[in-house]
């Protein structure tokens, strides 16, 4: 095996020194990605250092943990990502302008976004699905239930004459009757009669 010394590579002339070149390269390459594995690891506890000093900080200051939900709350709220169909995002914009121009008109600021911020998170839990599942069940409640008749099918009695006509049908007549005193051949019950 022939190593050039410009291109740190080898030369390779037969099977063999194939063969060491591959597992050579294979070697290589498990060293290197186990080396940028381990450099990624320290470059990202370098990155969240600060963020983990600043909430170490941040948990002994009373109250903190309450803001941090509220921003929370208000960013599932207000994310582009959200899931909804048309009858959610309308109570998400419609609610607090209405809450706004109705109970809370003469409420403070705080007051104000706490109530909004409530009745956001409630408008996206409800969507049109549910809103239809209650409708059904409050129609089922309401209207009165009819008690639907079992008809038995009868076996016909033997000798006895079965009517095929429906029941509020003209009674049946042949052809021939149809077309009896009648010398244009035309049927009595016909349009044209």
């Amino acid at each position: 095996m022939i190593v050039d010394s410009k291109n740190k590579r080898n030369k390779v002339t037969n099977m063999t020194e194939l063969n060491l070149e591959i597992a050579r390269l294979k070697s290589l390459k498990k060293d290197q990605e186990l080396f940028l594995k381990h450099q990624y690891v320290l470059l990202k506890h370098k990155v969240e250092a600060p963020a983990r000093i600043a909430n170490l900080l941040l948990d002994r200051v009373p109250g903190v943990g309450m803001v941090k939900g509220l921003v929370q709350g208000i960013g599932k709220a207000t994310s582009k990502n959200t899931k909804g169909d048309w009858l959610t995002k309308t109570l998400q914009v419609g609610l607090p302008l209405v809450l706004n121009k109705t109970l809370l008109r003469n409420a403070g600021w705080l007051k104000k976004g706490l109530v909004l911020l409530a009745s956001e998170s409630a408008a996206s839990s409800v969507n049109q699905d549910n809103v239809s599942s209650w409708i059904g069940k409050l129609t089922d409640i309401i209207k009165p239930k009819k008690k639907k008749k079992k008809e038995k099918l009868q076996e016909p009695v033997i000798g006895e004459v079965i009517n095929p006509a429906p029941p509020h049908h003209p009674p049946m007549i042949t052809a021939e009757e149809s077309v009896q005193d009648n010398i244009y051949g035309i049927p009595k019950d016909s349009e044209a009669y």
